[in-house]
């Protein structure tokens, strides 16, 4: 007798074995559906999103201090100086204006050694002694003034009487705190224009070369280099000049014909030519 148990086939294990394969489909079905919907999602949820957010407003800048410190940041250093207030103007060079506005005025003209006194004696009671010295320091530093007395002017008395001229070691010192003032506020090279002042200051001052540089000879080297440089330059210049006269003297020719020669205005001719006749005297008889 066979066992009933063995005899009869399993229709449930079978039924199972035939179910795997249907769920695995069914499994990848899933997998297949979730991936298809993941990607579809983010397309249909972006216009929603982008739908939702607000537009961002625009914020207004601040009207505090800062902008404003960077726009005057921003601004050249000469519109910052412009914007900056004057400076209050001595009450003892406004008084001196009232008094003599030919010394203190609009032009400004080298005054007289020991004016300061001469002012004392004549106001005791509209100047005090400090005060005075003050103002006239402040005065004679002024670049105005400065420039007065780099041009070689004469000074002057308290009347307005043009006295004696200024010294060369004084038209000198001018010059070259003019260039120190210009230089820094330009930050250009004015050396060149430096030394063609100091030439026609040499040239003006009545004095030799040499004289010259022993005046103005100073501890600072590159003042001293400015003067030689000028010196040099004079020394070609006048080197110029005498073979110019030598070589009228050997034409035989008048100077209007010489300077036809040569293709030369006649004035300027004569000059050139007086010039030269000068320096080939000795220094004392010159003077």
């Amino acid at each position: 007798m066979t066992d009933a148990s063995t005899a009869a086939p399993n229709t449930n294990s079978r039924n199972a074995r035939r179910q795997r394969p249907d769920l695995a489909e069914q499994l990848q079905q899933l997998k297949t559906a979730d991936a298809g919907a993941g990607a579809e999602a983010p397309a249909e949820q972006e216009p929603q999103q982008q739908q939702q957010r607000p537009p961002r407003a625009k914020k207004p800048r601040p009207q505090g201090d800062r902008p404003q410190q960077q726009q005057q940041a921003r601004k050249p250093q000469g519109q910052q100086q412009q914007q900056r207030a004057p400076r209050k103007v001595n009450p003892v060079l406004e008084r001196l204006f009232e008094l003599y506005p030919q010394l203190f005025g609009a032009r400004f003209v080298p005054l007289k050694l020991g004016v300061y006194e001469d002012l004392l004696a004549r106001h005791p009671e509209d100047f005090r002694a400090e005060d005075l010295k003050i103002a006239m320091g402040q005065h004679a530093r002024s670049t105005r003034y400065l420039e007065s007395v780099a041009a070689g002017l004469a000074r002057h008395d308290l009347d307005g009487n043009a006295l004696d001229p200024v010294a060369p070691e004084h038209v000198h010192h001018a010059i070259l705190e003019l260039h120190r003032r210009r230089s820094q506020r330009t930050g250009e090279d004015l050396r060149p224009q430096l030394v063609a002042r100091i030439a026609k200051a040499i040239e003006a001052s009545g004095l030799d070369r040499e004289a010259y540089a022993v005046l103005v000879r100073s501890r600072d080297e590159n003042n001293n280099a400015v003067v030689d440089e000028a010196l040099a330059e004079l020394a070609q210049q006048a080197a110029k000049r005498e073979a110019l006269l030598r070589a009228f003297e050997a034409s035989g020719r008048s100077e209007q014909e010489f300077a036809e020669m040569y293709g030369m205005k006649p004035g300027d001719v004569a000059r050139t030519l007086q010039h030269a006749r000068a320096e080939r005297q000795p220094p004392a008889a010159a003077a």
